[in-house]
């Protein structure tokens, strides 16, 4: 693959966005985001398949799905949640895949947060795992989302643990600092590659 590909992932509320966007923002590189071709995908024949398995339960007075119950559903159950990723991941690595490939040959960024879970280390050339204190982790996550501790910490086991992605990824990034110390490490990480692959930025 002459392409770089670097694949971001991590634990939820550890600083993907705030890594990619300052990608994008200093390198100017194209920053593709599963969680948005997830929201995508649950449309049409998809958005029915769930209507058929959850009826009215996930869906709001108007009709319009509200995500906050599918959330709630497949976070309390292993069996939902690997049923509601099978609908979903498909469409996402088609994605991925068709638009890397329509950005060919720059240098291009994937934020995939299940990215181990959901096997798609084939879809990058090196993948970077961004981690933070667990204490840090479960106050950004209750902040951010509004959630209480419980529904914060349910969210958290529910994905691969920090110290598994970490002992996967090719790349390391500690958020548990400053931005200052963060971009310092994103910046060695981009620009020193012990992969042996050159940046490609226009």
């Amino acid at each position: 693959m002459n392409q770089r590909i670097i694949g971001i992932t991590g634990g939820i509320a550890t600083g993907k966005t705030t890594v990619s966007d300052y990608l994008h923002q200093t390198y100017g590189l194209p920053i593709l985001d599963a969680d948005l071709y997830a929201r995508q995908a649950l449309t049409g024949d998809r958005l029915a398949k769930l209507r058929g398995r959850y009826g009215k339960l996930i869906f709001d007075d108007q009709g319009n799905l509200d995500r906050r119950k599918l959330g709630a559903i497949v976070f309390e159950s292993e069996l939902e949640r690997q049923w509601l990723e099978g609908l979903i991941h498909p469409y996402v690595q088609e994605c991925l895949i068709a638009e890397a490939r329509h950005l060919e040959p720059s240098t291009v960024v994937m934020v995939i947060p299940l990215l181990f879970e959901a096997k798609m280390q084939d879809l990058v050339t090196e993948t970077w795992a961004i981690a933070c204190d667990p204490q840090q982790q479960l106050q950004r996550l209750i902040n951010r989302n509004h959630l209480s501790e419980s529904e914060a910490l349910q969210r958290i086991s529910s994905q691969m643990s920090q110290s598994e992605k970490i002992e996967l990824a090719d790349v390391v990034i500690v958020n548990s600092d400053n931005t200052k110390e963060l971009f310092f490490q994103v910046d060695n990480a981009l620009l020193n590659s012990s992969l042996g692959i050159f940046l490609n930025v226009i």
